[in-house]
């Protein structure tokens, strides 16, 4: 694993994080000083977290009919101006918040930083105050005042998370040339080069300050999610993140979806299903996209980060505050269609026209609420964009914001290049970028998914369950350990339980046991364990336990199937690799071994780690795919070159077993 230079990097730091969750959680061990506190650098830094919840936005969501079930949710405070910094009409300022978050008790600060010069080159409506070569005001009248108040000592034990520049460097790989969606705006960007360089200045200069934790805008999957897209997605994102002083220690993690409507997790859609012999990446929504929702295309891609240098150890933010597409149109189940077009529409729970809409959309509603490590390579659901904030006007308004009228706001508009010239699914009657939209607001509290308590009114049951106790290890194999623990309890009752790994949820469970399986022989692992009641509110974290594995080795398919498809141009390929256990006998810990044919390397891998890059090499699953179910399938990809002609791997074997091959 690299380092994150002094301050560490998370395996680091995860004696520190421990001691800061188990205090967060009450329980006394060893009195421990502030200044201590005040320099531990966590792996998460949402595991054992009290966010602040903005009371700005918070008496906004509390004025709507039945907000006040949600408003004491934590959502990100946007500096979206120079005068933000020092607050606006209705808005307190960075310092002000910061004070305020202290007298909540809460150790979680989020903050959106956007301001970039020429911002937003492909969306009017997010346009903001500063021309395309104003770099050194961006540095001096807006990175730098914010750096110094974060850098206060009073805010030393608050963990500050930092959003930097949504769409910025997104729109640097698909909208600054070539393409339906360019603008002349994002050419003028990439050829200045003035977003890495802001970006890069913004993570050199927060990234300085210990408590600080950066995340770099990511766009989503139905912007990035594309083969063409993804590794050079990457490769710009390490482009800022080297530029201007800053270094990949810098980046704590990547967030996918701020501000926008995908799907977490696409529950009846996998972009493996196949119809009468089509895949559903053939259908128009997916449009050949190698992902159909957010949790899935940010493990994808924190894989190829991961392959351009970023730490292995960095993590990925969802927005989930607008993406929960609950209410009536909701599908409960997959689609009986015989088409892959009316499959792929019958199925999928993101009801719009069109991924590419993202303006003010009907017919969201609210998405998970916020939730520490909720998933393998994730720390946190988060609600980035403040549900009730417009995206854009739906028609031109005068204001001395910098922010233009964007037509993809307009309802009526047919669309472009980047849609799919359908219409745009926008609400009417919106206001300016950032104003409180109350139709939108009023519309996702009655479309969330999970849906509110009570049915969008009343304040509901805020009072969390008891810590598990007594949490013991009560086996071990080579893959799995079992655990158990004592029943918490509850003013109303425990519904379930939420079983972690480190700083990873694993696991749920209705009972007082739990049996993590898929681990890796030899490995010692620490488990904490949270009950969680039907209201949502969730117990601290219980004293934590460690066990390690017995030795052995991963199981051996009974048969197995490899599927190779291949797109290959000039010297250049990319590769997707299906595997799927044929026999009834689960998998655990899948290495797919083939001989690449001479001349072929590998340069960026997805779902998988590929070792060596040449020659013979073995393909290990990770986290999230590493096991194979009997009947199941898992599924990477890489991309490399070849000496002119392309070819196949004539066999590929699976932990030693022979694959059929097609």
């Amino acid at each position: 694993m690299t380092s994150r230079g002094p301050r560490g990097g998370r395996a680091a730091r995860r004696v520190a994080a421990l001691s800061a969750l188990l205090l967060a959680a009450g329980t006394a061990l060893v009195s421990v000083p502030q200044s201590a506190a005040a320099a531990a650098r966590l792996d998460n830094p949402y595991v054992g977290a009290k966010p602040y919840v903005n009371p700005d936005w918070s008496a906004k969501a509390a004025a709507e009919p039945g907000g006040s079930a949600v408003s004491n949710q934590p959502t990100f405070v946007w500096m979206d101006r120079i005068a933000a910094i020092s607050g606006t009409t209705g808005a307190r300022s960075l310092k002000s918040h910061l004070d305020t978050a202290l007298t909540q008790g809460a150790n979680l600060v989020q903050l959106v930083i956007y301001d970039l010069p020429g911002r937003d080159c492909a969306a009017l409506a997010s346009n903001g105050e500063l021309g395309p070569d104003e770099l050194p005001r961006y540095q001096s009248d807006y990175i730098d005042p914010i750096a110094g108040i974060l850098d206060d000592p009073a805010y030393a034990n608050l963990r500050i998370v930092t959003l930097i520049e949504p769409d910025s460097l997104p729109n640097i790989v698909t909208n600054a040339g070539g393409t339906a969606g360019s603008t002349p705006q994002c050419a003028t960007m990439k050829q200045n080069g003035n977003y890495e360089k802001g970006v890069g200045y913004a993570l050199h200069k927060l990234g300085a300050i210990p408590n600080v934790y950066n995340y770099i805008d990511a766009a989503h999957h139905g912007w990035l999610g594309w083969d063409s897209n993804l590794v050079p997605a990457a490769q710009e994102f390490k482009k800022a993140a080297t530029s201007s002083g800053a270094t990949v220690n810098d980046v704590a993690g990547f967030i996918v979806n701020t501000a926008n409507n995908s799907a977490t997790v696409e529950p009846y859609l996998k972009v493996t299903d196949t119809v009468n012999g089509q895949t559903v990446r053939q259908s128009k929504w997916v449009d050949w996209n190698q992902y159909v929702d957010e949790q899935s295309y940010a493990q994808g891609l924190r894989s190829t980060l991961v392959a351009q240098g970023f730490d292995p150890g960095i993590g990925m933010l969802i927005d989930t505050a607008r993406n929960g597409w609950g209410g009536a149109a909701r599908p409960t189940g997959p689609s009986t269609a015989t088409s892959v077009d009316a499959y792929v529409d019958g199925s999928r729970i993101d009801r719009r026209i069109h991924a590419g809409n993202w303006c003010n959309q009907s017919g969201a509603g609210l998405g998970e609420r916020p939730t520490a490590a909720p998933a393998a390579g994730i720390d946190a659901y988060v609600w980035a964009k403040p549900p009730g904030e417009s995206d854009g006007a739906s028609q031109p308004e005068p204001n001395d914001e910098g922010k233009g009228f964007d037509r993809m706001c307009d309802p009526t508009y047919t669309g472009n290049g980047r849609n799919g010239n359908n219409l745009t699914g926008a609400l009417p009657n919106s206001p300016l970028a950032g104003h409180w939209f109350s139709a939108q607001f009023r519309q996702l509290l009655a479309n969330a998914y999970p849906a509110v308590s009570g049915g969008g009114g009343g304040g509901g049951d805020t009072q969390a369950p008891t810590v598990p106790a007594g949490l013991t290890v009560t086996g071990t194999t080579a893959s799995s350990v079992s655990l158990s623990w004592t029943a918490a309890t509850d003013n109303t009752a425990v519904t379930g339980y939420d079983v972690y790994r480190g700083a990873t949820k694993v696991g749920t469970a209705t009972g007082v046991s739990y049996t993590d399986s898929g681990l890796t022989a030899s490995t010692a692992y620490t488990y904490q364990v949270r009950a969680r009641d039907a209201a949502g509110n969730v117990s601290a974290a219980s004293a934590a336990v460690t066990a390690t594995t017995k030795a052995g080795g991963g199981t051996t398919p009974g048969a197995c199937t490899a599927k190779w498809t291949a797109n290959s141009w000039n010297t250049g390929f990319t590769a997707d690799v299906t595997l799927t256990n044929t026999s009834t006998t689960a998998v655990k810990n899948w290495k797919a071994s083939f001989t690449l044919p001479a001349g072929q390397t590998v340069t960026s891998v997805w779902n998988a780690v590929i070792t060596p890059s040449s020659g013979a090499v073995t393909a290990s699953g990770v986290d999230f795919n590493k096991d194979l179910t009997a009947g199941g399938s898992a599924s990477f990809g890489f991309q490399g070159t070849h000496g002119g002609t392309y070819a196949k791997p004539t066999s590929v074997t699976v932990n030693g077993a022979s694959c059929t091959l097609s």
